[in-house]
């Protein structure tokens, strides 16, 4: 996962409100084995309408997307965080999101930002024309009229984004700690350990094999 520190860019415009993960990625896309090729069939039932909002050039490529509230509801699929990603969505902006995406968003390096509608509504209108940008440092969204409004997000969240760390990289981190453990269990238990030469030792409760 690549690091955080700011998305700045052109935004989808969009606002639209109680947009399930359906519509950001639809059910027949579920059958991919790869996350790669999902952003094709992102907003699907959204882009069949003559000139929508993902198909205008002029934001093409855009990495921010700014919603109305509860984005991301409906069911768990990971795969709307995966079809965000590859569309090239690095940041969404809405006044609530379902807490499964938010956190399906989270692991796949997509930052999540809670604004209040007025901000929501002040961000659509600058966006037609105007850049936004999100900063994970000073924690605020800003526009090139002096708006700035400030967000919170969870600590943890936060410094995982700014670090480029997902779940695999968190463990990674840990390797030296990870390494001491396991020698000291295979020093203190040899019994488990993989490939310890201890197959015929007898285990409390368990024969000899």
């Amino acid at each position: 996962m690549e690091p955080i520190q700011q998305v700045s860019g052109r935004a989808y415009p969009w606002g639209a409100k109680n947009i399930d993960t359906d519509i950001i990625i639809p059910a027949h896309w579920l059958k991919t084995t790869t996350r790669e090729g999902l952003g094709k069939g992102a907003f699907e039932s959204v882009r069949a309408e003559p000139g929508n909002l993902f198909d205008d050039p002029r934001y093409a490529g855009a990495p921010i997307l700014v919603a109305g509230e509860n984005f991301g509801c409906g069911s768990s699929r990971e795969h709307a965080a995966w079809a965000l990603a590859d569309m090239g969505i690095k940041a969404v902006i809405a006044p609530s999101f379902s807490d499964i995406f938010s956190g399906n968003a989270f692991k796949n390096g997509i930052v999540t930002v809670v604004l209040p509608q007025e901000a929501i509504d002040r961000l659509v209108q600058v966006a037609t024309a105007n850049e936004i940008t999100v900063d994970l440092e000073t924690m605020t969204v800003t526009t090139d009229f002096q708006d700035r409004f400030a967000f919170e997000l969870d600590p943890f969240r936060r410094d995982c984004l700014m670090q480029g760390l997902d779940e695999i990289g968190m463990t990674l981190a840990q390797d030296t700690a990870i390494s001491k453990f396991e020698s000291a269990v295979a020093h203190e238990r040899p019994w488990i350990a993989v490939g310890g030469g201890h197959e015929g030792v007898a285990v409390e409760g368990i024969g000899r094999t």
